[in-house]
C-alpha cells in the first residue's frame, strides 16, 4: 500500500490538478477504468436543483462542473462563500460528491461578474474560493499558480482518460462590443483568450499524451460560431490556435464539453488532420434554460434542448475501433439527445 500511495504522490506531481483520493479509496481505485461521466453548468444555487438524483442514478465515476456553478456575481467573497455553502449543502449533491470525483472549472457568474475576463479584480481571491468548493488541497498546485485550468488523468494505460478543464475568464481580453447599439459582442482577432502560460500548458497537455480520450472542458462554446454571444469566436485567432493545436498533436479521442447557453445541443467540426470528426457537447441548464427560440448554428448535429438538462459520456473501452456514447439527459430519467462518437 505505501508504494501505491507513494506512485499516485509522484502522479499528482506530474499531472496539474490532480487530487488526494478520498478518504476510504486508493490507488487501486484511482486505476480502474473510467466509463462514466457526467457534467454540466449554471446552478443557481437559490432555485430548485430536481436533476441531482438523476446524476447520482447514472453512477457516473467522475462530475465535471463546467461553470456558473453558483450566481455569484459579486467581489464580496463572503457573498460567493455563502452562496458556494448554499450549492454545496444541497443533499443529493452530497451524495454525488460522496460515489464520484468532482472536478471542475469556472465560467463568468461563479468567477464574480457577468462576461467578465482578465480586468475582474478579485480574481485571485475567488480562485481560492472556488478551490474550496471543489474540495482541492491546500497543497495542490492549483493553489498557488494564476488560473483554474488543470488536467485530470484516469484509469490505466490502454484505457486512459484525461479531462482538460480550460480557464477562459482570468487570462481573457475584455470583450470587444460594437453594432448598431455599440453593445454587441463582435469579433476581436487581437484578443486573446488563454495567456501564454496557459497556451503552453495545453500543448504539453496534448503531446504526446498516453491518453485514449481527451476531453477538454471550457465554460463557453468553442465549435459554434454563429450566435452574437460569448463563444471562444468572439477571440477568432485564439479559436483558430485552439483547433490547429489538436490538428498538430492529434492526441486520441479528444472532444469538448461547454456550456454558459442555458441550452443543449451537439456541434461538429471536420477538422484537418483529425481522423475523427471534432464534437462540442454543450450542457447547459441545471437549474433554468432559456425560452425556445431559432438560433442559427451551421455546426449542429440534431435539435436544440431547451430543458432542464445535464451531459453524459458513457465509453465503450471494448468497442474497435473505441467509441463513446454521449447523452443529453433530463429529469426523471429523460435522454434528449444522443450521439455516438468514434475515434
Amino acid at each position: 500500500m505505501k508504494n501505491l500511495i507513494l506512485s499516485y504522490l509522484l502522479g499528482c506531481l506530474l499531472v496539474t490538478g490532480c487530487r488526494t483520493p478520498k478518504s476510504g479509496t486508493s490507488n487501486v481505485a484511482q486505476q480502474k477504468p473510467v466509463t462514466t461521466i457526467a457534467f454540466g453548468s449554471c446552478s443557481r444555487q437559490s432555485l430548485p436543483q430536481p436533476l441531482w438524483d438523476d446524476v447520482v442514478a447514472q453512477k457516473p465515476d467522475v462530475w465535471i462542473w463546467l461553470g456558473d456553478n453558483i450566481y455569484g456575481d459579486s467581489e464580496n467573497m463572503d457573498t460567493l462563500r455563502a452562496k458556494y455553502a448554499m450549492q454545496k449543502a444541497n443533499p443529493v449533491y452530497q451524495q454525488l460528491r460522496q460515489s464520484a470525483s468532482i472536478i471542475g472549472v469556472w465560467d463568468d457568474h461563479d468567477y464574480g461578474v457577468n462576461d467578465g475576463g482578465k480586468e475582474y479584480p478579485k480574481r485571485k481571491e475567488s480562485q481560492q474560493v472556488m478551490l474550496d468548493f471543489l474540495d482541492v488541497p491546500t497543497t495542490s498546485p492549483l493553489r498557488t499558480q494564476e488560473g483554474t485550468y488543470s488536467a485530470h488523468v484516469y484509469g490505466p494505460k490502454g484505457k486512459r482518460v484525461k479531462v482538460i478543464l480550460l480557464d477562459a475568464r482570468y487570462f481573457r481580453d475584455p470583450l470587444k462590443k460594437g453594432g448598431a447599439d455599440g453593445k454587441t459582442n463582435v469579433a476581436d482577432p487581437s484578443g486573446d483568450m488563454l495567456g501564454e502560460t496557459q497556451w503552453k500548458w495545453l500543448e504539453q497537455q496534448l503531446t504526446n499524451s498516453d491518453a485514449d480520450v481527451h476531453i477538454i472542458g471550457s465554460g463557453v462554446q468553442v465549435i459554434p460560431n454563429d450566435h452574437i454571444y460569448e463563444k471562444w469566436g468572439n477571440f477568432p485567432t485564439s479559436r483558430q490556435r485552439l483547433l490547429d493545436l489538436i490538428s498538430k498533436t492529434k492526441p486520441k479521442g479528444a472532444f469538448f464539453i461547454s456550456g454558459d447557453r442555458h441550452i443543449a445541443e451537439v456541434s461538429k467540426l471536420n477538422l484537418p488532420g483529425l481522423p475523427y470528426d471534432l464534437f462540442d457537447i454543450t450542457s447547459s441548464g441545471l437549474t433554468h434554460v432559456g425560452k425556445p427560440r431559432e438560433e442559427k448554428n451551421q455546426y449542429r448535429v440534431g435539435e436544440v434542448v431547451f430543458k432542464l438538462n445535464y451531459g453524459l459520456v458513457t465509453i465503450n473501452w471494448d468497442a474497435k475501433p473505441l467509441t463513446a456514447a454521449v447523452r443529453i439527459n433530463g429529469d426523471e430519467g429523460a435522454t434528449y439527445l444522443t450521439q455516438e462518437l468514434k475515434f
